[in-house]
């Protein structure tokens, strides 16, 4: 082992600068740290943690409804009425931030209980309040307050007249934004617009995995995303018109995307993972941080050719005016990013998927390595740091360099607080975000990690643990307590550096063996990527 660490340095010192040896973790042991100006923080979601789902005028959201008539749909038939029960503990929540040291709190706002019936003639003052005694409260403890306007939570009145695929919802997404600005905007500095849109549209109307389920893919998934890109557009330009200057305030987009690794070294392989890449981040992506705008023409080739075999009469993939490309070009002043994991890879060698449906469009096979470490809760959830690397170099190469801030990223176990495996993802993922900052020059400038406690976990209910706070959902005050995770992340918080004794190698708390023999992978340097 010692000969095989010793033969592994040594490429990479001798590399002749076309090439960086980087293994599994994403980089070797190393002394970097985090930038002065670079902030860290933690995030949550209302419905994931407020709970009092129809307290003090909230009406019921989306998610509210689907559990609800659905208990099936939740893997432990439980629902999100209490949840954490935030809306009453929010004290403690902030006190737990203020615990970790972080720099920003990252929550969202629910649209259902500041807007009742969705629409913006019947403001809800208590659904007001319970936000600006969240956000004193985080002032109070000189945390930055992190605004998501729309993390999954529609309002079920809405949804009723058509949700995302009604056009109208342009206009009612921004009404929203704007009595959140209106109350808002002199004492939050960050705003996101959506969080992972591509989960709302795909999977929330294309298919049954998010609310509202709508399983009407190949056509729902388009119309979601062209009315929530305009929608974006619309909130970015009204809060740069009006409100930044009350704060000096940023906005942004959270998107998720996995890393897509070739399944195999050969050009259809290579060819498969990017056009994931610009298929899926890319399809939100590419309109509002692309030189040219617009959906990617890898998408829009694929859609129209596949709507037109389909006898369709026009493409199922709508199109935006010249206008339209330039008003939503530029919408933002950071890209947020929410990363887990990695998949491999392969162009389809046959009809995939539904007919007609977004995958079937795309045409490409994602599996994962069975030997990749894991032990998570969430089946999907494999442990591939270099992927988070690698991710992160193609974004700021595809996008001209683009501020990025990495809005989530975390480890779902089943554990309590000792919590070993979380503790050793969060070191390798920031490994690989250190060295992405200092050897390709990326330029991210924050980290979030998710989340802030345990939480309802959509489907998963309460099976899957994401906190870096333990709750104990079943004790009257959903008592929280701080996981060996969480004081590792305020140590890295503190000290801007990774524990004295983090090893690279050391994949235990997944794999159980003594060392992981790391794989070594070429990575080509950013600076000969984007010059």
């Amino acid at each position: 082992m010692e000969m095989y660490r010793f033969i592994m340095v040594l490429a990479f010192l001798i590399c002749e600068g076309n090439m960086e040896i980087i293994n599994f973790s994403g980089g070797l042991k190393s002394n970097y740290t985090f930038p002065k100006d670079f902030v860290f923080g933690v995030s949550t979601a209302a419905i994931q943690i407020e709970g009092a789902w129809n307290e003090d005028g909230k009406s019921e959201s989306i998610w509210d409804h689907l559990i609800h008539t659905n208990p099936g749909f939740v893997r432990d038939g439980s629902n999100a009425d209490v949840a954490a029960d935030s809306y009453h503990l929010y004290k403690r929540d902030v006190e737990m931030v203020h615990e970790l040291g972080v720099d920003i709190y990252r929550f969202s706002i629910s649209w259902a209980r500041v807007l009742p019936t969705g629409l913006a003639n019947d403001v809800n003052p208590l659904g007001i309040q319970y936000y600006r005694n969240l956000i004193e409260e985080l002032l109070k403890y000189n945390i930055t307050p992190m605004v998501t306007i729309y993390h999954w939570d529609l309002p079920q009145k809405l949804q009723e007249v058509g949700g995302w695929t009604n056009a109208h919802i342009v206009d009612y997404y921004t009404d929203f934004a704007k009595v959140l600005f209106d109350n808002y905007a002199d004492k939050v500095k960050y705003w996101t617009t959506f969080n992972e849109p591509m989960q709302t549209c795909l999977e929330g109307y294309g298919g049954t995995y998010r609310a509202p389920a709508l399983n009407r893919h190949g056509i729902a998934e388009y119309l979601c995303t062209h009315n929530l890109l305009k929608a974006h557009a619309n909130v970015y330009h009204l809060f740069d018109s009006n409100y930044r200057s009350i704060a000096g305030g940023k906005i942004g987009i959270s998107l998720d995307s996995n890393w897509a690794e070739p399944k195999t070294d050969t050009p259809k392989d290579r060819e498969a993972a990017e056009l994931y890449l610009k298929t899926h981040v890319g399809w939100y992506a590419h309109p509002i941080y692309s030189a040219e705008g617009n959906y990617p023409p890898e998408l829009i080739k694929l859609v129209d050719e596949k709507s037109r075999l389909q006898n369709y009469s026009r493409s199922r993939l709508p199109k935006f005016t010249t206008e339209e490309i330039a008003y939503i070009r530029g919408t933002a002043d950071f890209l947020g990013l929410n990363h887990y994991t990695t998949y491999l890879l392969s162009m389809a060698d046959k009809e995939v998927g539904s007919i007609p449906s977004h995958e079937n469009d795309v045409g490409i096979v994602r599996v994962q390595d069975p030997k990749w470490p894991s032990k998570s809760s969430s089946t999907w959830l494999k442990v591939v740091p270099f992927g988070f690397r690698r991710l992160l170099q193609w974004l700021t190469k595809t996008y001209n360099n683009v501020p990025i801030i990495v809005t989530e990223n975390g480890f779902a176990d089943f554990d309590g607080e000792d919590d070993k495996a979380r503790v050793s993802y969060y070191r390798h993922y920031l490994n690989a975000l250190l060295h992405s900052i200092h050897e390709d020059r990326t330029n991210v400038r924050g980290y979030f990690a998710w989340s802030l406690m345990d939480n309802f976990e959509w489907d998963e209910g309460y099976t899957s643990r994401f906190g870096l706070y333990l709750v104990d959902f079943k004790s009257p005050n959903k008592t929280r307590t701080a996981k060996r995770s969480a004081k590792q992340y305020a140590s890295v918080v503190a000290s801007r550096r990774l524990p004295a004794d983090y090893d690279p190698e050391d994949f235990t708390a997944f794999s159980g063996a003594s060392v992981m023999i790391p794989t070594v992978l070429p990575l080509i340097p950013l600076y000969r990527l984007i010059v």
